[in-house]
């Protein structure tokens, strides 16, 4: 597994990034753990209702983006791993379609890194809802 991938809905769960971020051999370092979980939101910032969602993404350049965002962040002081895996395919209201999760030696530089990895995959990953 990669830190920053796509996956087909249902590839992936949230253990099984948590589990590959125990498995790095740092995280004796690391004081705590934290996740961000994208989940389908049931109406647009507009308020207009959601029943569903359909997420596609240009896969080679999204890989090497969240790989690239995660490596970057990971290089920060006090960081231990960061994963980031996104979902593509359909979704109804709740379902997850991303985890975000950090490991890192203290809670300010864990929850900052968390947000910035947050922040930006969604600013900076080639993932679009399809029409």
């Amino acid at each position: 597994m990669r830190r920053g991938e796509v996956h087909n809905k249902g590839e992936i769960g949230l253990m099984d990034v948590i589990s590959e971020v125990k498995k790095n051999p740092d995280l004796y370092k690391a004081g705590g753990i934290a996740c961000f979980i994208g989940i389908v939101r049931g109406e647009t910032q507009q308020g207009v209702p959601v029943e569903k969602l359909e997420l596609e993404a240009y896969e080679e350049k999204v890989n090497e983006t969240l790989t690239n965002i995660c490596e970057e962040i990971k290089n920060k002081e006090g960081i231990i791993d960061v994963q980031i895996h996104h979902s593509l395919g359909g979704f109804e209201v709740g379902e997850e379609v991303v985890y975000v999760v950090v490991a890192g030696g203290h809670r300010k530089e864990l929850f900052s890194a968390l947000v910035e990895a947050v922040e930006r995959y969604k600013k900076e990953a080639p993932i679009w809802k399809a029409a």
